[in-house]
């Protein structure tokens, strides 16, 4: 089964949102829409393409991955997913978004706890939560395998990784978490990033320069990635 993948670039950070979709369902991946007009923008969409949101996955809990969790929460009655480990950071967003000025920022969603390596099936998708810490604690890489699609939030990005020096980073950790634990997928599989364009986990064996010592220069990978849909907000 092929799956749908949108991405929106929300909020002042230009976040990226993931929206799933199977025939009627949907999941979203870290939605960090900010305000009334964002969030339009993703129910517009849902109901123009007749999607039934289903669930909400974080891959972390930094305010600008999940400050449009708590209204689309309000509306839809979804579950949210993130690893335990994460609750701490949500006080500290508060700060961050006082200090930034951006104002509506409400941290009190409800979510479900989940452990590295438990399976969800949610919108007719098979996730797996791969253990992604250091750029948080509970960081969470979604692998869906049937897919050859991983999302990394802040972790991996395309030639480079997740910033390590935020309160509760660990840069050891997640050299760790990327060396041991994404770098073995198939290298065709495409990287969704929280920020930034998508890659490959074979492209970044080969060319990103903080996971020099794994390159390996004889690893093949095909420069053309699949297309997704993307909808930057103006």
């Amino acid at each position: 089964m092929s799956i749908k993948i949108k991405r929106f670039a929300c909020n002042q950070l230009y976040e990226n949102c993931y929206v799933l979709s199977t025939p009627g369902r949907c999941v979203a991946i870290d939605p960090g829409f900010h305000g009334e007009a964002q969030l339009r923008e993703l129910y517009d969409y849902l109901s123009g393409e007749g999607l039934k949101l289903e669930a909400i996955l974080l891959t972390h809990a930094h305010f600008d991955h999940v400050i449009g969790v708590k209204a689309i929460q309000e509306r839809f009655g979804v579950p949210v997913y993130m690893n335990p480990a994460d609750e701490k950071i949500l006080p500290e967003d508060v700060i961050y978004t006082d200090t930034l000025g951006i104002k509506g920022f409400d941290p009190s969603f409800k979510w479900t706890g989940v452990d590295w390596g438990d399976e969800l099936e949610l919108a007719g998708i098979r996730f797996r939560a791969i253990a992604s810490p250091g750029h948080t604690p509970g960081g969470t890489s979604w692998y869906c395998e049937s897919e050859g699609a991983l999302f990394t939030g802040d972790t991996l990005f395309a030639g480079t990784i997740g910033r390590s020096d935020f309160p509760y980073s660990d840069y050891d950790a997640e050299m760790e978490a990327i060396l041991k634990n994404l770098m073995p997928l198939p290298g065709s599989t495409v990287v969704y990033p929280g920020h930034g364009d998508t890659t490959t986990i074979g492209r970044e064996r080969v060319t990103n320069p903080f996971l020099e010592p794994f390159n390996e220069k004889e690893e093949p990978f095909d420069p053309d990635l699949p297309g997704i849909e993307i909808h930057p907000f103006q």
